[in-house]
């Protein structure tokens, strides 16, 4: 079949923006879409679509990471931005904490609830604190959808002094060997982006803009000091139908669905772990930005 000279750009079309505009972030299971993603509401909000299953096959967090942030924190009044379905809430309960989550998402705040959650249903930047202040903020996955200068200078305004700030995302790196077979997987599914392949065998990268522009936004407000990176090694194991059910939870979901590209990511991704034996194991990493309030 001939091959069509393409047409002008059309911002609404969904294989145009996967081919032109997907950045580094989109390709990790929790990225964003865009340069900006706090501008892309659209995909921020697409996750409750099917909480369970979010729940079900998102990661937790290396304990190590949880405890180490708890133990740093003057007090136990946590607040989990973006607390989506729980799970970094729960995680904090389990070691003590006294948690309140923040959730654009009402689906996702309904099954956060169901599991012993206080959520609040609310945008962050808008978010009303009326007058209350908290120990920790902590934010899991999620930091890249606030507004970068508005999160700051919110989380500075409820946090009381010595609290604590802790964003973090985790990284989910392949084996080497699957690490290729993905980026090869990306090159089929969208043969016009340029990073794309990069990013799925070596996603690591694609978190350093997010770390730069929170430590940015929050030294901009004068009000944080000891910002640091940690970072926390953790090992997961897969199976092809676990990947893929995370894979589904992912930034890339909506768009690759949209554009009615997913079914082939699926189907060819569950190609490449059944020629790898049918399951795998990550050695992946937790990254985080911490800083105390002054």
């Amino acid at each position: 079949m001939p091959t069509l000279p393409p047409g002008p750009p059309n911002p609404r079309d969904p294989a145009q923006r996967l081919a032109r505009g997907t950045t580094p972030a989109q390709t990790a299971p929790g990225g964003s879409g865009a340069g900006e993603p706090h501008r892309r509401r659209d995909m921020a909000e697409s996750f409750g679509a099917d909480a369970e299953l979010y729940d079900r096959a998102r990661p937790r967090y290396p304990t190590d990471l949880i405890e180490a942030i708890a133990a740093s924190a003057p007090g136990v009044a946590v607040l989990d931005v973006g607390c989506g379905t729980g799970i970094v809430a729960r995680q904090f309960q389990a070691v003590g904490g006294r948690v309140l989550g923040v959730e654009v998402d009402e689906r996702m705040a309904a099954f956060a609830r169901a599991t012993g959650v206080e959520v609040e249903v609310s945008a962050f930047e808008s978010w009303e604190p009326a007058g209350r202040t908290f120990d920790v903020l902590v934010a899991g996955m999620t930091w890249h959808w606030i507004d970068p200068s508005v999160g700051a200078a919110k989380a500075a305004e409820v946090l009381g002094p010595g609290g604590r700030f802790a964003v973090f995302w985790y990284v989910l790196q392949p084996p080497p060997e699957l690490g290729a077979a993905f980026a090869a997987v990306h090159r089929e599914v969208l043969p016009d982006s340029p990073v794309n392949s990069q990013v799925a065998a070596s996603p690591l990268g694609a978190y350093e803009h997010f770390l730069d522009r929170a430590a940015d936004s929050l030294t901009a407000t004068g009000a944080f000091t000891d910002l640091e990176r940690p970072t926390y090694p953790w090992t997961c194991h897969y199976t092809r139908d676990e990947w893929l059910d995370q894979l589904r939870t992912s930034g890339l979901a909506k768009p690759l669905a949209d554009a009615g590209k997913l079914d082939k990511m699926l189907k060819l991704t569950g190609a490449a772990i059944d020629a790898a034996g049918g399951s795998f194991t990550l050695d992946s990493t937790a990254v985080a930005l911490t800083a105390t309030r002054t």
